[in-house]
Formats: structure tokens, C-alpha cells, sequence
């Protein structure tokens, strides 16, 4: 039987028949070094099953001829951690929070496994380095909606807010315009009123008066009359120009007109309390803590 395989002219290389546009594809062999190590590869992903954990099963996966994971090495590790913190995180268990920061090497303790805590639970709200966002406190400067004290953090982490907890702390701000109490007008005029009292600008012509009485009606209950703010019901500071959700006259009057609920997990239960301990001196250490 005859080959009909086309030779190219030029490069003396037969081509695969396919052509496009003109340009004939030639069926040039792969480099040998190329080949032999593609089928080194073969050969070694197939040891690499045999050897090492690699396949999903049912309720695990195949465990490998070695039996090595780096999972399991990182688990001996930190058991091995806890054999040597051993001593120093029972005292830490038994220590008061004002003992704690009394004491130089349970402080640092503290302070390191809070960090690693924080990190893994609470960066995803308020940041690694704990400065919080939009809606999310910022944890290093010295304004606390719940009280800054060690006491008063440490209860907030095992609580929780609006957390469902039966010993979460409670407190929301009303939908002032949502329920009808004030009406469209009158949430513009307090919430430029609020604008004031930190010190900022208002708009031209509101009714700095009305603004005042308004406030008197409807808020001072929580805020204060000097609008410093509860840390009993968590109602903030209105003076110190530190917003959770902003101070734009836009964000104040959706903030009154639908109110705000936000929540912080209570961690009871999930970490125990030896570490929510050292979380809360942690927070506490940050700079903010009172």
C-alpha cells in the first residue's frame, strides 16, 4: 500500500494533513528529553499516591505506605506546645485578669496566645491589626460602646451582643422613620443636630433649636443629655467625632430612619475559658483598654 504522507519541501519534515488558512501543520516529534521526563512524572505521581495520603474515600481519604501528613506534624507540634506551656497556662487559668497584667510572664502568655486567637476568630470582623471597618469597632483607640475594662471585655467576648445568648448584652438603636415615630423632615433635622454636637458642619438654614428638642425627646434616654453616650446599653459617644458607620449627613439619617442592630458572636461555648481570658487581655493590651 502506497504512503501518501506529504513531505514539507523545505524543513524535510511529513505533515499531519491538517491546513489552515495555507499553512500546513507538520508533525514534528517532541524533543526526547521532553518525553522521557513527561513519563518520569508519570511514574512518580503514581509512587506519590502509594506513598502519601492522596485519595478522597467516603469518610477519609487512602493514608499512604508512610503514613506522614503535614497536618499530623503540625498537630504533634502544638501538642508538644501545650506539654510546654503546661504549667504556665494552668496558672493562667487560675489567675484573676488584674493578676495577669501584674505579672510579666503571664501577661506575655497572654498576650501571644490572644493574638493567635484573635487572629483565627475575630480578623475577619475587626482586622488583623484590629482597627475595625465600617460597622466593625476599632479595637485600639480608647472608645468602647460596652466599656473598655478588662471585666467589661472579657464579658463582651463570652456574651456576646445581640448575640441570642441568655447573657448577652442588649441595646439597639430605634428605626425612628421605620416606625413612624419621627417623621422624614424631623430625622434631617436631628441627625444635622448630631452633626453639631461633634463639631460638625451643618446644613444651611436647619433649625438648630428644633434639632435640640427633637434630640431631647427621642434620645437622650440612651446617648445622654450630654450625648456622651451609655456604655450600659451601648449607646455611643456622639461628640468624639469616632462614627461606627459614618458621620456623613446621608449615613446619620439612614442610620435614624432604619436603626441599627449589629451583632458580635458570643464565645462561650466555642473557645474555652482560659483562652477567652487571654483574648480579652489581648484587647485589652491593644492600647484602648481602659
Amino acid at each position: 500500500m502506497a504512503d501518501h504522507t506529504e513531505v514539507d519541501s523545505v524543513s524535510g519534515t511529513a505533515t499531519t494533513g491538517h491546513a489552515w488558512d495555507g499553512i500546513k501543520e507538520l508533525n514534528t516529534p517532541l524533543p526526547r528529553w521532553w518525553v522521557i521526563t513527561f513519563y518520569i512524572t508519570i511514574i512518580w505521581a503514581i509512587g506519590y499516591w502509594i506513598v502519601y495520603p492522596a485519595w478522597p474515600t467516603i469518610s477519609s481519604n487512602t493514608k499512604g505506605l508512610f503514613g506522614y501528613s503535614s497536618r499530623a506534624d503540625v498537630a504533634v507540634e502544638l501538642a508538644n506546645l501545650e506539654k510546654i506551656r503546661g504549667a504556665k497556662m494552668a496558672a493562667l487559668a487560675t489567675a484573676s485578669l488584674a493578676d495577669i497584667e501584674k505579672d510579666p510572664q503571664m501577661l506575655a502568655l497572654a498576650r501571644a496566645k490572644g493574638k493567635t486567637v484573635f487572629g483565627d476568630n475575630c480578623a475577619a470582623c475587626h482586622g488583623t491589626g484590629a482597627a475595625g471597618a465600617k460597622g466593625f469597632p476599632n479595637l485600639n483607640d480608647d472608645d468602647w460602646l460596652w466599656g473598655g475594662s478588662l471585666e467589661q471585655i472579657q464579658q463582651t467576648l463570652l456574651y456576646g451582643v445581640r448575640s441570642g445568648h441568655p447573657k448577652t448584652r442588649e441595646g439597639q438603636m430605634l428605626a425612628f422613620g421605620k416606625d413612624g415615630v419621627l417623621k422624614p423632615a424631623e430625622i434631617v433635622t436631628v441627625a444635622n443636630y448630631v452633626r453639631e454636637l461633634a463639631g460638625l458642619p451643618t446644613r444651611q438654614g436647619y433649625d438648630a433649636k428644633a434639632g435640640a428638642k427633637i434630640f431631647a425627646e427621642n434620645c437622650v434616654a440612651c446617648h445622654g443629655d450630654n450625648a456622651k453616650g451609655n456604655p450600659e446599653v451601648g449607646a455611643p459617644n456622639l461628640t468624639d467625632k469616632i462614627w461606627l458607620y459614618g458621620s456623613d449627613e446621608a449615613t446619620l439619617i439612614e442610620t435614624i430612619t432604619n436603626g441599627r442592630a449589629g451583632v458580635m458572636p458570643a464565645w462561650e461555648g466555642r473557645l474555652d475559658p482560659t483562652t477567652i481570658k487571654a483574648m480579652a487581655v489581648y484587647v485589652h493590651s491593644l492600647g484602648g483598654g481602659k
